[in-house]
């Protein structure tokens, strides 16, 4: 039975209409048999290419901090109040029944909101179907699973479908700074919030400055007429604007910028912007995503999520800013195997362009040869601007890169980020990467030979 089941699924595309009648048809029949929970709740849901997690961590942090009741669903956890658990299925829209078992937890725990994290796979399966968005937000748009979307183009009109589930009275929380945006702005919403770094933005992000263990920002909020449609009659309308100091105790400019979209979110659920900006305060972040890993070392180390070429020069050009003059980048990278070849080469491009030492390791390559993956990243690799070697075993690379790295120097370990577990062609395996670099710093004390290097 199971070897006819994986027959009709290589047999049939993807994308093929009687694929997606079956997957909408389980939402259908998940929201169902759990009594469609998301009726009684405020559902925001999150879609992006890079920095969802992050925002969704953020945002469930401001409502908590406002007294509402939160629960949240992410790739790296599960939140439910005050209790957070890892996300074991390691997937941002998992199964319809999951969706909805676990909307069905939040209003037996007496939830009022939800923020969930949104795929591109998952709107387009309709696996979010039926939990009626009160508001929609997008962190970006950039290249990444154009082996099931095929274009970017088509990837980011499947992005806009959350836009279209977002219900009446809603509101699309957008970009002003992504190529995405012009697309975006015809889905139609009742209401519209827009930030960025762009001049005439409802939520606009200036003067940026970015430390090892922190950032700060000025953000202005000056609501448009799409923001508050009432004006729209009344052509001299305009809100006063009002500047506040967003300061985060996480480093990243595209932290920054997360921010600004959970603000947004949060102002949409009627959170005013100044007490979300208070409540960011004492946001520590997500484990896994930028995480700081401090045993002592007298050089930093980042643990982060980071897989897409625009996630790759976004996190690495940051990196480069915090770090003084001197001192060098080293870099784990790798790539995910059984999707989108051909980014390989261009992290790899990106990696020995930004980075003074690199490492080209295993990651999670599924069903394909590891080794060719591994050659894949390699190849785009410009060895005379950068220091790169090959070792095949992840746990040497960790180690190795340890071994290398001077005082002041900056490591930062792509791409694993929060997972537990490696997916191979045997199954997966464990693997905790922030608990495996913590064992590396403390028992190693950086003097670890260079076995497995090339």
């Amino acid at each position: 039975m199971r070897s006819l089941i994986r027959a009709l699924k290589q047999a049939i595309p993807q994308r093929s209409p009687l694929r997606l009648v079956w997957h909408r048809a389980k939402a259908f029949v998940a929201a169902l048999v759990n009594g469609f929970p998301a009726r009684t709740l405020t559902v925001i849901g999150i879609t992006g290419t890079d920095g969802k997690t992050t925002t969704v961590g953020m945002i469930a942090h401001i409502l908590t901090i406002a007294g509402i009741k939160t629960g949240a669903l992410s790739t790296a956890f599960l939140q439910i109040g005050d209790e957070r658990t890892e996300n074991a299925t390691q997937k941002t829209s998992p199964s319809p029944f999951l969706i909805q078992k676990f909307l069905k937890r939040l209003v037996h725990s007496g939830c009022t909101h939800a923020v969930i994290e949104v795929s591109s796979h998952g709107l387009v399966q309709g696996r979010l179907g039926y939990t009626w968005p009160l508001v929609g937000a997008v962190t970006n748009v950039t290249p990444e699973h154009l082996d099931y979307h095929g274009t970017l183009e088509q990837y980011r009109r499947d992005k806009g479908l959350l836009f279209r589930m977002v219900r009446r009275g809603g509101t699309k929380v957008l970009n002003a700074d992504d190529e995405s945006f012009s697309l975006f702005q015809n889905f139609s919403t009742t209401h519209t919030i827009v930030y960025g770094r762009r001049e005439g933005t409802d939520l606009q992000l200036s003067s940026i400055r970015v430390t090892p263990t922190g950032s700060e920002a000025t953000i202005r909020w000056q609501p448009s007429r799409l923001t508050t449609p009432d004006s729209l009659n009344d052509p001299s309308y305009q809100l006063p604007a009002t500047s506040y100091q967003l300061t985060l105790a996480i480093p990243g400019t595209f932290n920054l910028e997360n921010a600004c979209c959970a603000i947004a979110c949060a102002q949409a659920v009627k959170i005013p912007v100044e007490k979300a900006v208070e409540a960011l305060l004492s946001f520590t972040g997500i484990a896994g995503r930028m995480e700081r890993i401090d045993e002592g070392q007298p050089f930093a180390v980042f643990v982060d999520f980071t897989v897409t070429p625009a996630a790759y020069e976004k996190t690495l050009t940051t990196l480069r800013a915090m770090l003084p003059q001197g001192k060098r980048i080293l870099v784990l990278t790798g790539s995910c195997g059984d999707r989108m070849r051909e980014k390989r080469p261009i992290v790899g491009r990106i990696c020995s362009s930004l980075a003074d030492v690199v490492v080209v390791s295993n990651e999670d390559p599924y069903t394909e040869d590891p080794h060719k993956i591994i050659e894949e990243v390699w190849a785009g690799i410009d060895q005379s601007k950068t220091e790169a070697h090959k070792i095949f075993d992840r746990r040497e690379a960790i180690a190795f890169l340890f071994s290398q790295a001077e005082p002041g120097d900056a490591v930062i370990l792509c791409a694993k980020g929060s997972d537990t577990t490696m997916m191979t062609a045997e199954g997966q395996i464990p693997w905790n990467e922030r608990a495996i670099a913590r064992e590396l710093l403390r028992a190693q004390k950086y003097g670890v030979t260079q076995r497995g290097a090339e």
